[in-house]
C-alpha cells in the first residue's frame, strides 16, 4: 500500500489540471481497500479464547468425510477392506461383491474408493486382528491406473520408504488382452505392495474382457476364500443365503422437489448449473448439428456437435469427451410390466450398513422409472452374482437350479452361463422373459444391477478452430442376438435420437472431458502419421483442423499423413469432402484410403503402410515423426504394429526382436499413441 500512497499526489495534480473530480474511481477503490484490510486485520487478531467452565453438549459431529479407513474398520469392527480402481464400474461392482463375500465366511468386509480415503494408513491395518486388504483393481487406456486410483499409484511411486511389513493384501486385476499393457495396474500394485514389505497372501488374479472376465473372477474367488480362511484358521462355512445391502424405503407423501430425476451429483444440478463440471456434475450441453456421415449401408454413422458456451470447459484435441445416456423407455415399461410395479413410486434404497460412505446405490429419493432410466445398466448381459442373488424367487425348481449353477464354477455351470446368457446376449428382461416363473421383488432387483455409467468418445474437432463446440463420431451400435431379439447401444441410440430441436425444444447430452495423452507433438515441424480407420478417424478430424489452424497463424508445420479405412468409397468413406479438401491445401501432405470390400481380395490400411514403407520408414527413422493409432484395439492395431515391425526389418535391417524393441522405444519417448477400445 505504501507505493500506492506516494503517487497519489501525482494523480491529483494531474486530475486537477482536466478539471476532472478530485477523487478518481481508482483512488475511492484504493482507499476502501485499505480501510477495508485495516478493519479485517483488527477483526481477524486472534482472541483468547475463554475456558468453558462446563462440558460442551454433545453436538451432532459435522458431516465431514471420514478420512481414515483403520478408524472406520474399528468402529464397525470389520476386518477386510476392499479397494477399488475402477473406471466403468465393474471393478467398483467387484469389490462390492467381496465385501459382501467376508460376511459369507464369518468375516466383516467393506467397499472402499482409495481416492476418499488416506491411503498411508496401509501400514496401520495391522493394529487390526486378522486383517486384510483386498485390491480390485483395474486398468484403464495405455496401462494408465484408473481415474480413482490416480492418487494411490503417485503415492506408491513416490513412497520407497514406507513399510509395509503388517499388511495382508492380494489383488485381482481388470483388464483385456488386446491391449498392449494388460493389466499393468494390477501387475503393478502387486510387486509394489511387495517391494514395501507387504505379505501377499494369495496369488495376483487376472481378469480378461477380452475372453470372459466375470468366469476369471469367479474361478479366482472360489480358490481365494478357502485360502483366506485357511491362512486366519477360521472355519470356510459358506452361508448360502442371500444377503441385502440396502433396505428400502416407500415415500408416500414427498415433496417432488426433493427427488432425484437423473442428476449425477448434486440435487436439481440439471436446472441450475454451477461449475466446474466433471464426472460428479457434468454440464447440459446443447446439440448443435446431428447428420449422418455415410452415404448408404445399412449402418448408421454419425456427426454429431455439442455447444459448451458458457462452461468454462477447455478441451484439447485428443481429449475424450464423457456422455452420460438414458436407457430406452420401452425397455424400462416392459420391465415395469414383467415385474407389475407402479413405475412412478418413489423410493430410497438405503444402506443398512450406517457406516458406508455409500448411503445409496443411485440418487436417492427417486422413482423406479428414474432408476432404470437413469441409474442403471438394463441393456448389459447379468453377471453371476446378479443371478444368484434372485434364484430364490424363481417359483419353478428348475428355474432356481439352473440360476445357482449359471454362478458356480462348476464347469457345466461356466457353460450354461456362456451359453445362454453371454452367448445369447441376454440382458435382464430376456432373463425375466425367458424364465416366467421369476419373479423378483423389484427393489431387490434395483440393487443388485449395475450402475450406467458415462460413454468415452474421442472428440473429433481441435479448441483452436472450435473453442465453444466439441464434435463426436460415432456408428450406431444394432444388432441380432442368438434368440432372435434386436439389442441395441444405449448411448448411441440415445445420440442419434438427438435432433437438433425437438418438438421446439433444444435437446441437451450431459457430459464433462476427461484428459488423454494423445497429443499432437509440441512441435510442429514434427511429421505426424494418422492411422485411423472407420470412426478411428475421430481425433485425427480434431488434428487436422488444428494443423491448418497452425498453418494459418504462419507457422512451420511439418509432414502430415493420414491412413483411413472404410469399406466402400461410395458408402462410408467419412468426412471425404473435408479430407480432399485438406489434401488440396495441403495441410495433409498425404492421403491413404483403404477401401477394403471395394475389390476381390480385402485392403486395410496396414497393407498401405507397407505399399508406402520407404516414406514411412524415413520419417519415423529420420525425421522424428510421430506415429497415432485410433480405433479397433482387437486387429487393427496390433496389425498395424506387426506392419511396423516388418518394415522396420526390411528396411532397418533389424531382426523382429529388434524391431520390437525400437518401436517400444518411440512408445517410451512418447513418439508413439493410441487411442483404441476393444
Amino acid at each position: 500500500a505504501g507505493t500506492q500512497e506516494s503517487e497519489k499526489p501525482q494523480s491529483h495534480c494531474f486530475h486537477s489540471l482536466n478539471q476532472e473530480p478530485l477523487f478518481s474511481n481508482l483512488d475511492l477503490f484504493l482507499f476502501s481497500l485499505i480501510v477495508g484490510l485495516v478493519v479485517y486485520w483488527f477483526m481477524s487478531r486472534k482472541k483468547p479464547e475463554p475456558i468453558p467452565e462446563f462440558k460442551k453438549l454433545d453436538t451432532p459431529a459435522p458431516t465431514t468425510r471420514e478420512t481414515s479407513f483403520i478408524e472406520k474398520m474399528k468402529k464397525t469392527s470389520k476386518n477386510i477392506i476392499v479397494f477399488y480402481g475402477s473406471q466403468t464400474g465393474t471393478g467398483e461392482e467387484f469389490a462390492n461383491r467381496m465385501s459382501k463375500d467376508a460376511q459369507r465366511y464369518g468375516m466383516k468386509g467393506m467397499a472402499a474408493d482409495p481416492e476418499e480415503y488416506e491411503m498411508g494408513e496401509l501400514s496401520r491395518l495391522s493394529e487390526i486382528k486378522n486383517s486384510l486388504a483386498i485390491f480390485c483393481m483395474a486398468t484403464y487406456g495405455e496401462g494408465d491406473p484408473t481415474d480413482n486410483a490416480q492418487d494411490f499409484y503417485d503415492w506408491l511411486q513416490e513412497n520407497d520408504d514406507e513399510d509395509l511389513s503388517g499388511l495382508n493384501y492380494t489383488v485381482f486385476a481388470l483388464g483385456n488382452k488386446t491391449y498392449e499393457h494388460y493389466n499393468a495396474m494390477g501387475k503393478y500394485v502387486d510387486k509394489r505392495l511387495e517391494e514395501l514389505g507387504a505379505k501377499r497372501i494369495f496369488d495376483l488374479g487376472l481378469g480378461d474382457d477380452d475372453g470372459n472376465l466375470e468366469e476369471d473372477f469367479i474361478s479366482w474367488r472360489e480358490q481365494f476364500w478357502p485360502a483366506v480362511c485357511e491362512h486366519f484358521g477360521v472355519e470356510a462355512l459358506g452361508d448360502d443365503s442371500s444377503i441385502r445391502q440396502y433396505e428400502l424405503k416407500e415415500h408416500t407423501d414427498i415433496n417432488m422437489n426433493k427427488v432425484y430425476t437423473g442428476e449425477i451429483g448434486r440435487l436439481k444440478s440439471f436446472e441450475v448449473q454451477k461449475p466446474p463440471f466433471d464426472s460428479k456434475n457434468p454440464f447440459l450441453a446443447t446439440v448443435t448439428v446431428n447428420r449422418r456421415l455415410n452415404k448408404a449401408g445399412d449402418r448408421h454413422l454419425m456427426h454429431l456437435e455439442v455447444d459448451i458456451s458458457g462452461s468454462k470447459i477447455r478441451y484439447e484435441s485428443g481429449d475424450h469427451i464423457a456422455i452420460f445416456p438414458t436407457n430406452d423407455s420401452a425397455l424400462v415399461n416392459k420391465l415395469g410390466q414383467i415385474l407389475g410395479v407402479d413405475l412412478d413410486a418413489v423410493i430410497s434404497l438405503n444402506n443398512l450398513d450406517e457406516e458406508s460412505n455409500k448411503k445409496h446405490p443411485f440418487p436417492c429419493p427417486t422413482s423406479y422409472r428414474t432408476a432404470l432410466t437413469h441409474y442403471l445398466d438394463i441393456t448389459n448381459s447379468p453377471r453371476t452374482n446378479v443371478l444368484y442373488e434372485l434364484a430364490q424367487y424363481a417359483s419353478d425348481p428348475k428355474d432356481q437350479e439352473n440360476m445357482r449353477k449359471m454362478a458356480s464354477s462348476s464347469p457345466e455351470g461356466k457353460a450354461l452361463y456362456q451359453s445362454w446368457v453371454l452367448g445369447a446376449s441376454r440382458n435382464i428382461l430376456a432373463v425375466l422373459e425367458d424364465m416366467p416363473s421369476l419373479k423378483p421383488p423389484v427393489d431387490h432387483l434395483c440393487e443388485l444391477l449395475p450402475r450406467l455409467q458415462a460413454r468415452y468418445y474421442s472428440i473429433a474437432s481441435s479448441s483452436k478452430v472450435h473453442p465453444n463446440s466439441i464434435h463426436i463420431c460415432a456408428v450406431v451400435v444394432e444388432y441380432k442376438t442368438g434368440t432372435g431379439r434386436t439389442n441395441k447401444g444405449v448411448a448411441t441410440n440415445w445420440l442419434k435420437n438427438k435432433l437438433v430441436t425437438d418438438n421446439s425444444h433444444k435437446s441437451t447430452v450431459p457430459m464433462y472431458i476427461r484428459k488423454s495423452q494423445f497429443r499432437l507433438p509440441f512441435k510442429a515441424t514434427n511429421p505426424v502419421i494418422m492411422i485411423g480407420p472407420g470412426t478411428g478417424i475421430a481425433p485425427f478430424m480434431g488434428f487436422i483442423q488444428e494443423r491448418a489452424w497452425l498453418k494459418e497463424q504462419g507457422k512451420e508445420v511439418g509432414e502430415t499423413v493420414m491412413f483411413f479405412g472404410c469399406r466402400y468409397k461410395n458408402e462410408d468413406y467419412l468426412y471425404q469432402e473435408e479430407l480432399e479438401e485438406a489434401e488440396k491445401t495441403q495441410v495433409l501432405t498425404q492421403l491413404n484410403v483403404a477401401f477394403s470390400r471395394d475389390q476381390e481380395q480385402k485392403v486395410y490400411v496396414q497393407h498401405l503402410l507397407k505399399k508406402n514403407k520407404e516414406h514411412i520408414w524415413k520419417l519415423i527413422h529420420s525425421d522424428n515423426a510421430h506415429i497415432y493409432v485410433c480405433g479397433d484395439a482387437k486387429n487393427m492395431a496390433h496389425d498395424v504394429q506387426t506392419a511396423l515391425y516388418e518394415i522396420g526389418e526390411e528396411l532397418g535391417g533389424m531382426t523382429r526382436t529388434q524391431a520390437i524393441d525400437y518401436v517400444k522405444k518411440t512408445d517410451d519417448k512418447g513418439r508413439y499413441s493410441q487411442d483404441v477400445w476393444s
